[in-house]
């Protein structure tokens, strides 16, 4: 494994969503895995870093977490500018958050390349028993509907907060050019101590059952259309 300093590719990932759904603490539990019960709301922009190794290569992840807040929208374009990856989060006990899911979308597709990855996270399943108010069903229709993945999680308790990033940093690998990775192999790429960022291909698409495993969602074959992780 490489230091912190030196890594083959660089992947860049945003975080969106209504404030108050809990991405800061996603991105908290994912780079440091800490929770905070008295985050407040993001003020302007903030990212974390984290190396993570896939296909014995070393990826930095560098994931944006911005405010959900109205008044922080002009900084749109440098946020999303070079991002390869995205997490689009709503409060699975806030409807109205859900329904908000769409206009985050147009932003990020406005904004954004249209290669991008994106996962649509129903976020806060901890308080699923008690407080629900999006089921997994109207998850997983819309991810469906869109073409993209899906994954409940919890920052509190940690579920499936690694899982969700992994599926997402794994898919955005997949998509690398072939090229660029045999390249990479024979010396033909910048060096690790700067990594590459990348340009995907189109991405491919999955549709990952909720019961799948890592190794079943890694040979599950494209299909054309979109994918979604119900």
């Amino acid at each position: 494994m490489l230091s912190d300093d030196e890594y083959d590719y660089l992947f860049k990932l945003v975080l969106i969503g209504d404030s108050g759904v809990g991405k800061s603490n996603l991105l908290s539990r994912f780079t440091t895995n800490e929770f905070n019960l008295e985050s407040k709301s993001t003020i302007g922009v903030e990212f974390a870093t984290k190396n993570i190794e896939i296909d014995k290569h070393t990826i930095k992840a560098q994931i944006w977490d911005t405010s959900g807040q109205e008044r922080y929208r002009a900084i749109t374009g440098a946020y999303y500018r070079g991002a390869v990856g995205a997490l689009v989060v709503y409060d699975i006990t806030r409807q109205q958050s859900f329904q908000n899911v769409m206009h985050w979308l147009k932003e990020l597709r406005d904004h954004a390349s249209q290669e991008i990855v994106i996962m649509l996270i129903g976020n806060k399943v901890d308080l699923a028993e008690t407080s629900r108010a999006v089921t997994i069903d109207e998850g997983g229709a819309l991810a469906e509907q869109e073409g993209f993945l899906f994954m409940e999680t919890s920052a509190l308790d940690a579920t499936n907060v690694d899982k969700a990033f992994a599926t997402v940093f794994d898919t955005i690998y997949a998509n690398v050019p072939k090229k660029n990775k045999e390249d990479e192999g024979e010396g033909g790429v910048s060096g690790p101590t700067s990594g590459e960022r990348i340009q995907l291909r189109p991405p491919s698409v999955r549709r990952l059952s909720r019961g799948s495993t890592s190794d079943e969602k890694t040979n599950n074959k494209s299909q054309s259309g979109g994918g979604c992780c119900q």
